[in-house]
């Protein structure tokens, strides 16, 4: 079944692998796409947790899928924000679903700052890496019913959210899934608070977008949003560039895709800017499993040109 999915996937990914500027859909209907939204956890004060499932109509067999974090430092965000929604579509069209997912965002009384606690910050990653866990728990139940090629689930996150995918991916002790391994991840504008879980059982295909000039999450190794060591949320964290040399020493796969001048809103522009190197990357060293090592440097002025 996945030699079938993998077949249907190269044939769809060769309308559209040509630039990052060009991101036209196979089909242009907007009917073609299902969206169904599920519950997938309860919570203690009787509100629930959903998640909005994304799916071709005419896609025939099992589909690779994304499961979508969004960002918003751990208090606020949306799994179905326009630019998202608009994304999730595109990829459906692709082949390829999408479950975007809300998750506890446990710093709305806190806020995530250098004022912030560390133990809470610590906290706030872990509480989304379980709901992320239970996510795909619920989805890999539901594989036959949303033909889910669950051998080829990744993760994607924005800012908080791909704080959130990687930890759960390095750092996260996943006793919901104590066995599962995601077939990659994407992060945007994303950090991990250490590179030494990185290592040659866990490593998994991995995609990095940052800004060199991010002033919130680093893209190399420093504290969080730049805390002084004395604040009460100094917490060091080791961003893109430092993951990617990790993942570099262990020979494993990446695709680091740097804007060197670019900041904090990279954690959303590559899914308007640059779907086609997502599609690359999922095509290449997830679907097909080849190894790559990619680094990309760009500057903003050589996205300006470029229409979503």
């Amino acid at each position: 079944m996945k030699l079938y999915s993998r077949y249907i996937f190269l044939i769809l990914f060769a309308y559209v692998i040509k630039s990052c500027a060009s991101n036209k859909a196979i089909n242009s209907e907007k009917n073609n796409i299902t969206v169904k939204t599920f519950t997938y956890k309860k919570t203690s004060n009787k509100t629930s947790l959903d998640l909005d499932f994304y799916s071709s109509k005419y896609f025939r067999g099992k589909q690779p899928l994304i499961i979508y974090v969004h960002g918003g430092g751990f208090s606020s965000g949306k799994r179905n924000d326009a630019f998202i929604k608009k994304f999730t579509r595109n990829m459906a069209k692709k082949g390829i679903a999408v479950a975007s997912i809300s998750y506890r965002l446990t710093m709305k009384k806190y806020g995530f700052s250098c004022n912030t606690a560390t133990y809470l910050k610590i906290n706030a990653f872990n509480s989304a890496s379980e709901d992320i866990s239970l996510a795909t728990k619920f989805l890999i139940e539901k594989s036959d019913e949303l033909n889910i090629d669950t051998s080829n689930i990744i993760l994607m996150g924005s800012s908080a959210g791909a704080e959130a995918v990687l930890n759960l991916t390095y750092v996260y002790n996943n006793t919901i899934l104590p066995n599962f391994k995601y077939a990659g991840v994407i992060a945007m504008a994303g950090a991990i608070t250490t590179v030494e879980k990185i290592t040659e059982n866990s490593a998994i295909p991995t995609m990095l977008f940052h800004g060199v000039k991010d002033k919130l999450v680093p893209y190399n190794i420093a504290p969080h949003h730049y805390c002084k060591e004395t604040s009460d949320g100094y917490l060091m964290l080791y961003g893109a560039k430092a993951i990617a040399e990790k993942l570099k020493e262990l020979n494993k796969s990446f695709y680091l895709y740097t804007v060197t001048d670019g900041n904090h809103s990279w954690n959303a522009k590559p899914m308007i800017l640059c779907v086609n190197e997502i599609l690359d990357f999922i095509n290449t060293s997830v679907i097909q499993g080849n190894f790559q090592q990619k680094n990309v440097v760009k500057k903003e002025s050589s996205h300006n040109s470029k229409k979503s």
